[in-house]
């Protein structure tokens, strides 16, 4: 059984792997403030919650978009699963030809989201990851990384908006039954679910018109699964794109 981290400025999403197939995923906060054994005994409650125990990792890989954090995961697991992770970074194979002025800012997520959609889905591809932030990225039909956007994700504009006003609620992220709304967290709904959905409508015709074809559109991350079913295009929904990512750059670099 191999653990997989996926650290956001978030979320970590936790998950385990065997023979291919993925044993089960849960999510606990990122937090600044933990030590090392607190994160070990928080690993440990999730994979114990799934039905699994940590003496049966024989091996982990971390994918991680917050620095500070890194040493104390590694840590972490290396006090609970007594194996050395692989970190996502330079140095380890992931069979990914990126094409941007300097590669090694491509956020870690970003390179394992495209390894397991050019693994899966027909090219070229449109990648739409929403998290804390929301990325899109864009894969030729010769699996090279062209590039892509960054925009501020979903739940950072509600809170700026929220916090920002003096009579907007913070609200929960539910579509609501109309476009036009008739009350205020109606209408704060509707810009939220169908604004974001638009947008991505927009930018992936924009994208299309400038690749010269139509692409394959793949979404994943916590918030994607709110605003995708509200899209006009279509786009493929997977909420395991970047553990599946983690699975196939585990095995390139350990050969299982």
């Amino acid at each position: 059984m191999i653990l997989a981290l996926d650290v956001g400025n978030t979320n970590i999403c936790i998950g385990c792997f065997q023979d291919g197939k993925i044993l089960f995923t849960g999510r606990m906060s990122t937090d600044h403030s933990k030590t090392a054994d607190e994160y070990a005994i928080g690993f440990n409650s999730i994979i114990r919650l799934y039905g699994h125990h940590a003496a049966d990792v024989e091996g982990s890989i971390i994918s991680s978009v917050v620095p500070p954090l890194n040493r104390i995961l590694k840590d972490a697991v290396k006090r609970l699963t007594g194996t050395v992770p692989l970190q996502i970074g330079p140095g380890l194979k992931t069979g990914l030809n990126i094409l941007l002025d300097n590669p090694g800012q491509m956020g870690a997520d970003l390179v394992v989201d495209a390894v397991a959609a050019i693994h899966q889905y027909p090219k070229p591809l449109i990648i739409i990851d929403m998290g804390t932030a929301t990325t899109v990225s864009v894969v030729d039909r010769e699996s090279r990384y062209q590039g892509g956007l960054i925009l501020p994700g979903v739940k950072i504009s509600q809170d700026t908006l929220t916090g920002r006003t003096s009579q907007l609620p913070r609200i929960s992220l539910e579509a609501p039954a109309h476009v036009i709304g008739k009350n205020t967290i109606d209408c704060m709904k509707s810009g939220a679910i169908f604004g974001n959905a638009a947008m991505l409508d927009g930018l992936i015709d924009r994208i299309e018109e400038e690749i010269g074809e139509k692409a394959t559109v793949v979404a994943t991350g916590g918030l994607a699964e709110c605003i995708i079913p509200n899209c006009r295009r279509e786009v493929h929904y997977d909420p395991d794109l970047l553990l599946k990512g983690l699975m196939i750059i585990y095995e390139k670099n350990v050969g299982r």
